[in-house]
């Protein structure tokens, strides 16, 4: 909203995102991606917490090693797999759920700009 011919201020950050983004698409993907990534990590350490184990104690109950758990709850990681995910809530006595939404409506992505967005996330170009 407008005050007096300049933005209101505000503390929510969606919004303060919205201003900054505009309507910049690739920037919101990102965004989008970022978000998504953080959320899992949180998850997880949330998650292990609340079951009073540390990182290593959850690394031993799914075979791997201390360090790719800290990795996992790492909002900055961007490999999070289905099976790993599903094997920390087998060991938690929980399960993962995976769920696609927002699809309605919009029109989706060429096969092409997929595969320029997984090769953008790799690092590489072709």
């Amino acid at each position: 909203m407008k005050k007096n011919g300049r933005m209101a201020k505000t503390k929510d950050a969606v919004r303060i995102l919205d201003r900054v983004t505009g309507k910049n698409g690739a920037v919101r993907e990102r965004i989008a991606e970022d978000r998504l990534s953080f959320r899992v990590a949180q998850m997880i350490y949330e998650k292990r917490v609340a079951a009073g184990l540390t990182q290593a104690e959850l690394a031993d109950l799914i075979g791997t090693s201390q360090s790719v758990v800290a990795r996992l709850e790492d909002a900055d990681y961007e490999g999070h797999s289905l099976s790993m995910l599903h094997r920390i809530a087998q060991a938690l006595h929980g399960r993962l759920e995976v769920r696609i939404v927002g699809t309605t409506g919009r029109k989706s992505r060429s096969t092409t700009g997929l595969k320029k967005a997984a090769r953008r996330k790799a690092g590489t170009r072709g």
